[in-house]
């Protein structure tokens, strides 16, 4: 809930696969609102699940534009409600769930630059977009346009030097190809290409905001090095798509001032600004307040990616990403633990590291890192079985999340040393069980902050960095008042040695799969 009077404050925003979420952070970086809507729950009419569509041939998969939007106006219609005063708001800024792309129909433009206050947004924008249903990051379903880019550059290392990576059928690049092979009248209709934090972006400043460097380095285009769209790339997925696009801008930007659409209907200052938004991943990496020598250099290679640095523009950052993350934890929580995460926890403490030597794999969708797909049970003998006692089931889940994490973080080039420490972000670092497993795969200390919504406190510290002058004052000043990570858990006696033991195990299994899946495709 909001205070009886609202400090001067920056909002972060978070557009992400399930919610959207905002919370509000004082000048002295301290949270003191957070609100949510989330899309199954409270838009059933989109009809999604884990906020998405997933369709028939179980690759695509897309959520509803207007499903977004009416997100937004659902949560400025609650604070406002709660006694929220918009017009303490400084700045905002926000993130986005990588790669999705959104298409605006030509004229759309028009439409974002005369909004009525007396009218909510989605209502407004309903006939602005060339695709109603929007590919988002789970959708797996352009392999063909990846190996055509690959292809067109050199091949895939030749295309990981250029942007980062090699072609993932996420990536937006190839999702742009597909719909330009697939659907040319709705791309010829299309006047502008934004990712879902530009799009959203676009809906605060009431005109087409430009994609930054660092979520923009999430869509095989652009050329990480000289931050600019890689002609060669562009050319293999779609013409006139650099107009389409529009320029990229660095991450720490100020793109304008809030629309008079916000000032009129909720009261926000005509003075406040919108700081570029980013994506959820390199906000997250903001809101960790990562500390000199978590910085990553470019070495790109055929696993992982390459992101520009989203508070420092001479810098980088390495991801691996994952789909069966957090969908998968509820789900098996569903399954074995009575759908209560307490329960979960009960399984987590009554069975014991390396749970006897039992190994699981859960990819219930196609996954990124390793390419797999199916639920995959091995004993201690490395025999497949079909199913596990209910507590081993929950601990194979969390485990073999946690080694395979382990195992391709190291096939980047990342090494657990002496100093290593973890930064735990996102909702499961509320859970200590899932964190004293995290801290005895990686025999590790795990660090967490006091909100699991980094992406949102990221992008409240990167508006306050905007107002800063950006660039000219280093992020580390603007947030050094922000409150430290703090120590969540520590590895258990015994933890190195057990989890040495099962590393290489775990990464046999994970080739022996993979191998017999593609004896299976050939």
């Amino acid at each position: 809930m909001a205070e009886r009077s609202t400090p001067r404050c920056c909002l972060g925003w978070d557009f992400s696969t399930q919610q959207v979420k905002v919370v509000a952070v004082d000048a002295e970086l301290n949270v003191f609102y957070e609100d949510s809507v989330n899309f199954d729950r409270d838009l059933p009419e989109f009809g999604t699940q884990g906020g998405v569509h997933v369709h028939q041939d179980g690759l695509t998969v897309t959520s509803p534009v207007l499903m977004w939007v009416q997100a937004l106006d659902s949560i400025l219609e609650k604070m406002k409600t709660s006694g929220f005063d918009f017009s303490r708001v400084l700045a905002l800024s926000g993130a986005g769930q990588q790669h999705g792309s959104i298409y605006w129909k030509a004229g759309a433009s028009r439409v974002l630059t005369s909004l009525s206050p007396d009218l909510p947004l989605h209502e407004q924008l309903q006939a602005c977009f060339s695709i109603g249903d929007c590919p988002v990051w789970m959708d797996s379903s352009t392999t063909a346009q990846c190996r055509q880019l690959e292809a067109s550059v050199g091949g895939a290392q030749a295309l990981s030097g250029l942007t980062g990576s090699r072609a993932y059928e996420r990536f937006t690049g190839n999702q742009i190809a597909k719909i330009y092979q697939q659907n040319p009248e709705a791309y010829s209709h299309t006047e502008r290409i934004s990712l879902v934090s530009s799009f959203a972006a676009s809906l605060f400043l009431g005109s087409y905001c430009p994609i930054d460097y660092s979520d923009g380095s999430g869509m095989n285009l652009l050329h990480i090095r000289d931050k600019v769209w890689s002609q060669a790339c562009l050319r293999a997925c779609a013409p006139r798509l650099e107009e389409k696009l529009g320029p990229p801008v660095p991450s720490c930007s100020v793109v304008g001032a809030v629309s008079s659409y916000y000032v009129q209907r909720y009261g926000f200052s005509p003075e406040c600004k919108v700081v570029a938004f980013t994506g959820d991943n390199p906000a997250s990496l903001a809101g960790m307040r990562l500390e000199e020598g978590d910085i990553a250099e470019p070495t790109p290679a055929l696993e992982g990616h390459i992101f520009c640095n989203p508070v420092d523009p001479q810098h980088y950052m390495a991801l691996l990403c994952f789909k069966n993350g957090s969908l998968m934890r509820e789900k098996i929580r569903d399954e074995s633990a009575a759908c209560s995460w307490s329960e979960f926890s009960k399984a987590l403490q009554s069975t014991e590291m390396g749970n006897s030597g039992n190994l699981g794999f859960y990819f219930d969708v196609m996954e990124i890192t390793p390419e797999m797909i199916g639920r995959h049970r091995f004993s201690a003998e490395n025999r497949e079985v079909s199913a596990f006692p209910k507590d081993v089931e929950v601990r194979a889940l969390i485990e073999g999340q946690f080694l395979a994490k382990r195992i391709h973080a190291e096939g980047l080039g990342y090494r657990v040393m002496p100093r290593t420490k973890i930064l735990a972000t996102g909702g499961a670092s509320h859970n200590r069980d899932i964190l004293q497993v995290l801290s005895d795969v990686f025999g590790a200390p795990v660090y967490v902050t006091d909100t699991a919504n980094s992406a949102c406190v990221g992008s409240a510290y990167r508006a306050f960095h905007g107002l800063a002058a950006g660039t000219d004052v280093p992020f580390s000043e603007v947030v050094k008042s922000a409150p430290s990570p703090r120590l969540a858990a520590t590895p258990r006696p015994g933890a190195p040695q057990v989890y040495a033991a099962l590393l290489p195990r775990y990464a046999q299994l994970e080739r022996r799969i993979l191998s017999q899946s593609r004896g299976l495709l050939e």
